[in-house]
């Protein structure tokens, strides 16, 4: 790793406005993912900035039914804790279905939302790669693209988000918090992520110098139904070929709510929202759950070697949603 200065934050705006000085600057927490890359020269900091003792590692009952979960508290934490296995059940087995122990102890929620992809080339500097260096080119889409993105790529890049915990935060229409030497300001879950574009070397859309506070889960009752799905090529400790997060609400025998998303399949996670739309109103049964599935994946744009990924991702959507309509919970 290159050489850079280390500095220990003392509070938020401290934190802040050291970012913002120095926006050559990094901010490390767990360092789970940050510690990976320096080592590879993927990410060269001229300074890093120490967050992990800010007070920032509570998980908050809101008075209006909300849960904030603090950006430094550890995904285990998140996943054990009572609340959410109770009434987010989603968001307990996503994280569960992560890392090993050792990585749910240290990493944090706000470092989860700054994962970067794990696509081979990006990982191998003898390669070129966009997400890199913006404009040598993208080698996976006609190299071995066997895990790249089916959904929402583009021409500079093909590489998909390899986050658990994002699919089910994206379903469960969690805020961002996010502090600014301006301020504070929240940010939609759908829309912190990034679609590559031309761009494809940004993955949020942070601003320099924004630090994530919290994630906040709005109240959603029928939450507790919602099931998360992953397929992996191993049973431990291996990223999603596809992963689906989905959580169903009847009223009778109709389907009167409804949340539907993927990981595996894009640059962020992908929130299936006219399938969501398609569903209201509709009986929860296997013709409309295929029918959704169809709906769901009718952009997918195959490479040369991840067209099973299509098959794949609409038979764990019909499974997901099967298994939410019938009670859902950990699965």
């Amino acid at each position: 790793m290159n050489n850079f200065t280390y500095t220990r934050a003392t509070s938020l705006s401290d934190a802040v406005n050291q970012a913002v000085a120095d926006q050559n600057s990094m901010f490390i927490a767990g360092g789970t993912n940050v510690v990976d890359r320096l080592k590879v020269f993927l990410d060269q900091p001229s300074q890093l900035i120490d967050i992990s003792r800010l007070q920032m590692q509570q998980i908050e009952l809101m008075a209006d039914g909300s849960l904030r979960l603090g950006a430094l508290v550890s995904n285990t934490a998140v996943a054990d804790h009572s609340d959410i296995r109770r009434n987010y059940p989603i968001l307990a087995r996503a994280i569960l279905s992560g890392a090993s122990q050792q990585i749910r102890n240290l990493a944090t929620v706000g470092g989860n939302l700054l994962q970067r992809t794990r696509c081979p080339y990006y990982y191998d500097t003898a390669f070129a790669c966009n997400k890199r260096q913006p404009g040598t080119g993208c080698p996976a889409i006609t190299g071995i693209n066997r895990t790249h993105a089916i959904l929402g790529a583009s021409e500079d890049c093909v590489a998909v988000h390899p986050s658990d915990m994002c699919v089910a935060l994206a379903a469960l229409d969690a805020v961002v918090e996010v502090e600014s030497s301006q301020g504070q300001r929240q940010i939609p879950f759908v829309d912190f992520h990034r679609l590559p574009v031309n761009t494809p070397q940004q993955d949020t859309n942070l601003e320099p110098g924004e630090l994530i506070t919290a994630v906040v889960l709005p109240p959603a009752s029928f939450a507790k139904s919602g099931v998360y799905l992953k397929i992996r090529d191993r049973a431990s400790y291996s990223f999603a070929l596809v992963s689906v997060a989905a959580a169903v609400n009847l009223e009778g025998e109709q389907i009167n709510a409804v949340r539907l998303a993927m990981g595996g399949v894009a640059h962020k996670p992908w929130r299936a929202t006219a399938a969501e739309e398609f569903l209201i109103g509709k009986s929860a049964d296997a013709i409309h759950f295929t029918q959704a599935a169809e709906i769901a994946l009718q952009e997918a744009k195959p490479l040369t070697h991840n067209s099973y990924k299509i098959e794949l991702v609409k038979r764990a959507i019909r499974r997901a949603l099967t298994i939410s309509a019938q009670a859902g919970g950990l699965v």
